[in-house]
């Protein structure tokens, strides 16, 4: 193996790139748009749910049940409808996704009984909308419901018990404000990673076939590890480069926090983006076109990071079978680095497993895409 033809590979290689607008989109075009799109578009946070409210009772009990709603960050009153059939055509039309129903008698079976009835009617389209959209309006009502039982208790000059035998002290670590984007934004780069090298890489033996000049590569004195190299150099540096891209735009664009060691972080990243420009490679010799190559490489790296790597989904929710599979997408090990340095600030030492398995993958991989080519016409 001789470094100089590696080297001449690897500049006519970058060459291709410079001069293929394709090629140039998606090295420095698709992470800042997968950045963007992903990062404003994908949010966990269920928050201004749109509200409507029918207040049959209307007095001051009904009004400051509601009130409640309206001072709440999780709901947005966006009409009050006169009657509950109105409230059913605004649901059924969309504009709202939950309604409160304060019937008549509410205030009198609060004080007389001290017990009434508020009715809420959720859209269930969106099933996990709906669960913590419901969970969140019990969670208002009950503590509505404690005010005015104190304040009865109080009335009648009885003594309230403050004191509870257990007191809970919740606190949150490595997300304390439970913001969505720092779970979101780390798989994001994932999936950068993943598109970006299966992508670029697709294409380099496919394009020699499609353009007639593998003719040329054979007859030279190149061997097929050096032709490897050569093609996957260019990409590597492109991958890094757009690595750095997407940690300054999750630092410094979307603000999240960034605990780790950037040595850590590159580390990791280099033995991800060696995995996925081996599948590039690899399907770039086994398929000689371009568009079939690079559709092929599409299906084996973003469907896998986007639904198994626990980017989109948590893998320990996923069925038993499902979570088997899990195992065999490299994306999933290196997800959970990526997570765990930015958020925890995890070492090589505490990554050791995930990094493990990330080599294995890798060396793989590497002897597959290797063994692939051979200096044949046939």
């Amino acid at each position: 193996m001789r470094i100089r033809r590696i080297v001449a590979i690897a500049r006519k290689e970058a060459l291709q790139v410079v001069r293929d607008p394709r090629s140039l989109m998606i090295a420095l075009l698709l992470p800042l748009m997968q950045m963007f799109l992903l990062g404003y578009g994908v949010n966990l946070d269920i928050k201004h749910i749109p509200l409507c409210v029918v207040d049959q009772e209307r007095n001051q009990q009904s009004q400051d049940l509601l009130k409640r709603f309206a001072a709440s960050r999780y709901f947005e009153i966006h009409e009050v409808a006169g009657t509950v059939a109105r409230a059913g055509h605004l649901i059924d039309n969309g504009d709202c996704r939950l309604a409160v129903v304060v019937p008549l008698g509410f205030s009198r079976n609060l004080v007389d009984q001290a017990a009434a009835t508020v009715q809420v009617l959720v859209d269930g389209t969106d099933s996990n909308t709906a669960t913590i959209a419901a969970g969140y309006a019990a969670s208002l009502i009950a503590g509505y419901s404690s005010d005015v039982q104190l304040e009865a208790i109080q009335r009648r000059g009885g003594q309230v018990q403050t004191l509870s035998p257990i007191n809970v002290q919740a606190r949150v670590w490595f997300n304390e404000d439970l913001e969505s984007s720092y779970f979101i934004i780390p798989g994001v780069v994932a999936l950068v990673m993943a598109i970006v090298g299966a992508q670029l890489t697709s294409l380099t033996i496919a394009r020699e076939w499609e353009r007639g000049t593998m003719e040329l590569l054979v007859s030279t004195p190149v061997t097929p590890i050096e032709l490897m190299l050569g093609k996957l150099c260019p990409y590597f540096l492109i991958g890094l480069f757009d690595a750095a891209i997407c940690l300054a735009l999750a630092v410094g664009w979307f603000g999240v926090p960034f605990r780790g060691t950037v040595v850590t972080l590159f580390a990791t990243t280099s033995l991800f983006l060696l995995v996925v420009l081996c599948i590039g490679y690899y399907v770039s010799v086994t398929i000689r076109s371009q568009v079939g190559a690079s559709q092929i490489a599409l299906i084996l790296t973003m469907l896998p990071t986007t639904l198994l790597s626990g980017f989109s989904f948590p893998i320990d929710q996923m069925p038993p079978a499902v979570q088997a599979v899990t195992y065999l997408v490299s994306a999933r090990y290196y997800v959970t680095i990526l997570k765990a340095v930015f958020l925890k600030g995890a070492t090589v030492p505490e990554l050791a497993l995930p990094i493990l398995f990330l080599a294995i993958y890798a060396a793989v991989l590497v002897t597959l895409a290797a063994r692939s080519f051979r200096k044949t016409l046939d």
